[in-house]
């Protein structure tokens, strides 16, 4: 199995050359905010490791909020974000970019604030990178490689069930057809189904290590929390009955240049960075939580699901300045319509958790209560902490999550051995 992994590459933007940027990243799409494949400054097609790619220009529109809790905005910056999400190590991705792609990456990185002419791309990337709070995959383990294989090998079944005759065989005879033909696609190479590599023993070590670590962790201090766990309820309702709701409807022409952005493809992304509430009881409230989510996205939702919600392939959290800002991203199936209202609908309570240790946030009760539940009044928080993305890649164009199970399934299929008469007729209809 090779896992997954992120990278997230930040710098402040140099104010006399953003409009040099913007017109760079622009030169990189073949439509508003949707990246050529194969543009020359960074050829993403080229890394067959990489699933999603995006640029995104880190702009706070909200930061005067803050003066509704009494705390004064964090200085006006722009920054660059650059994310990958990769099959593999980021170190592997990292190195391969500066050396496939260094020229443009340049080009790309000369207008920030922290970038010296003369030095070394890959080591910059690295020092400038911003680690996940909390990561999410939809299937581990799960490559680019597997995932256009599979891909290629329903499309080539379901042409051979339609261009032979099956009418009058059962579901093993037809089984047992379409394995002899893979078998001979593949011995004539035209059809290609890749074995899964070993999983790395480093990652092995240290998945356990975290997997054990960290309940037992929670246990040793767990007395000190049962301890703390009734003042925290007391701040915590403290704070959300004084806490300010700000949730007016975001800028017209802003959503209007967001909504050029979206439900173009099957497939899209969503980016949202905004100033977690003052003071330290939220940002270590927080810090908790996440890297309490962090545990079940790496050990227990990575099959498909992230909570009830199936539709995400690739999310992260990440802290930002100093732990004073938060940023999320995401590549969902679907409209933003009905991604917003699969979690206000399944898992409110979930967005309620994290998000409302944000400035501003729907009023919340006991933390997971309320909030999200406010449809309208969430949507527009959303809307006015939501980011465009100016160049967003997808390897798997038209390839949604739920197309991705089904195909393994498929692929699985295929390279049993032997099943029964039931599993068969169940596999069939996979079709």
């Amino acid at each position: 199995m090779t896992p997954q992994s992120t990278l997230m590459v930040v710098a402040p933007i140099e104010a006399s050359r953003e409009a040099e940027l913007r017109h760079l990243l622009a030169r990189m799409n073949s439509e508003v905010g949707v990246a050529d494949p194969g543009n020359p400054l960074l050829p993403f097609s080229q890394f067959s490791t990489l699933h999603f790619a995006r640029f995104v220009i880190l702009d706070d529109a909200t930061a005067e909020d803050l003066r509704a809790y009494g705390a004064d905005p964090l200085p006006p910056t722009k920054s660059l974000a650059f994310l990958c999400d990769c099959d593999g190590p980021a170190d592997h991705l990292r190195g391969e970019l500066a050396k496939r792609a260094g020229d443009g990456l340049r080009k790309i990185f000369s207008c920030c604030l922290e970038f010296p002419a003369d030095c070394d791309l890959e080591m910059w990337m690295e020092e400038h990178d911003k680690p996940a709070a909390t990561a999410y995959t939809n299937w581990l383990g799960r490559t680019v490689m597997q995932v256009l294989e599979e891909n290629d090998l329903r499309s080539a079944l379901v042409t051979q069930l339609q261009s032979s005759t099956h009418a009058n065989a059962s579901p093993q005879q037809v089984w047992r057809a379409l394995q002899a033909f893979v078998a001979s696609e593949q011995r004539g190479g035209r059809l290609v189904l890749t074995p899964p590599s070993p999983t790395p023993w480093r990652w092995r070590i240290k998945d356990l290590l975290h997997l054990f670590g960290v309940p037992l962790l929670l246990l040793l201090v767990s007395p000190l929390l049962l301890l703390y766990l009734p003042f925290f309820l007391i701040q915590l309702r403290l704070r959300e009955s004084k806490d300010a709701e700000i949730v007016p409807r975001a800028d017209a022409a802003f959503v209007k240049n967001l909504a050029s952005r979206e439900d173009r493809i099957l497939t899209n992304q969503f980016s949202a960075y905004g100033n977690l509430k003052p003071g330290t009881f939220r940002r270590w409230t927080l810090i908790f939580l996440l890297f309490a989510v962090n545990y079940t996205t790496r050990h227990i939702y990575n099959r498909g699901f992230l909570a009830r919600v199936n539709t995400i392939h690739f999310a992260r959290w990440v802290f930002l300045d100093n732990r004073k800002r938060l940023f999320f991203a995401s590549n969902y199936d679907g409209s933003l319509e009905s991604y917003m209202g699969d979690f206000i609908n399944k898992v409110a309570w979930g967005l309620n958790l994290v998000f409302s240790n944000g400035v501003g946030y729907p009023k919340t009760y006991w933390l997971v209560l309320d909030g999200a539940k406010d449809e309208q009044k969430f949507k527009d928080y959303i809307r006015r902490h939501q980011l465009p993305s100016e160049v967003w890649y997808d390897a798997t164009p038209g390839i949604t999550a739920f197309d991705m199970e089904r195909n393994s399934r498929i692929r699985d299929g295929i390279e049993e051995h032997a099943m029964t008469d039931a599993e068969v007729a169940e596999w069939v209809k996979l079709f």
